[in-house]
């Protein structure tokens, strides 16, 4: 799949000049990303580089200290309205799943829209239905997350993050806690949300996905974002070393 031109001219996400400290560690520094609607983009790094700090400013789970972050249209601040505006309007899938095991996978799915967008019970349920038939478990909509499989689980987050309708979808590295057996189904879905042109920013060592999917890839490191190009001259020709390196380790 090749990843085609993004043609609207608007970001979507707008990050300029951010940083972060955690204390006196210095966890983000001078972050500059602009991400148009549609676009695609896949973040890699070594553990501790600051990727999944940086998606989580995106909707607000962490507070940036320095600089801006706009999520269409609106800025992330201390305004509560705003960021329940902004978490409304980006989907986040995690590592681990985070479903409430008490509740069935259908329960799961409508849970958000009843309480946050006041969706009528029948047609949460009926959108529930839609999304699980998209990521194909529609059969295991009565059971409890207990049941299924680490893969059926992701997938049942990610149809609950669609549930929403967001105009943005964060993946923190959605495959990293799963058995190899299991990456393939997560990523297939991921696939088919890139082709029906879903913004995504997607934390993730899965370089496969990156290379036939993603229309940028960012390599970050101790904090910044060192290198960003387009996949095939970042995979076949890293300019920076860092980044040479952490490909020489993982491809």
């Amino acid at each position: 799949m090749q990843a085609e031109t993004i043609s609207d001219t608007h970001p979507i996400i707008e990050i300029e000049e951010m940083h972060k400290w955690f204390g006196d560690f210095h966890v983000l520094k001078n972050i500059n990303l602009t991400v148009h609607r549609g676009e695609r983009i896949v973040i890699c790094g070594p553990s501790g580089s600051g990727k999944s700090t940086l998606i989580r400013c995106i909707n607000r789970l962490e507070e940036h200290q320095r600089g801006r972050i706009v999520v269409d249209g609106i800025e992330l601040t201390k305004d509560l309205k705003n960021i329940e505006k902004v978490r409304t309007e980006v989907g986040m899938v995690f590592q681990h799943f985070n479903l409430f095991p008490h509740l069935t996978v259908l329960e799961n799915l409508t849970l958000g829209p009843i309480w946050v967008r006041k969706t009528p019970k029948r047609e949460a349920e009926e959108t529930a239905r839609y999304f699980l038939e998209k990521v194909r478990i529609s059969e295991q909509a009565l059971k409890y997350p207990g049941q299924l499989s680490g893969g059926q689980q992701q997938r049942v987050a990610i149809a609950r993050s669609l549930c929403m309708k967001p105009n943005v979808m964060l993946f923190d590295e959605p495959t990293s806690a799963l058995d190899p057996e299991m990456v393939k189904e997560v990523l297939d879905v991921m696939i088919s949300l890139a082709r029906e042109g879903m913004t995504m920013i997607v934390v993730s060592h899965e370089m496969g996905f990156a290379k036939s999917v993603a229309h940028r890839v960012m390599f970050m490191d101790d904090g910044e974002i060192i290198e960003e190009n387009e996949p095939e001259a970042f995979f076949t020709n890293p300019q920076n070393d860092r980044t040479k390196l952490f490909l020489s380790q993982i491809l």
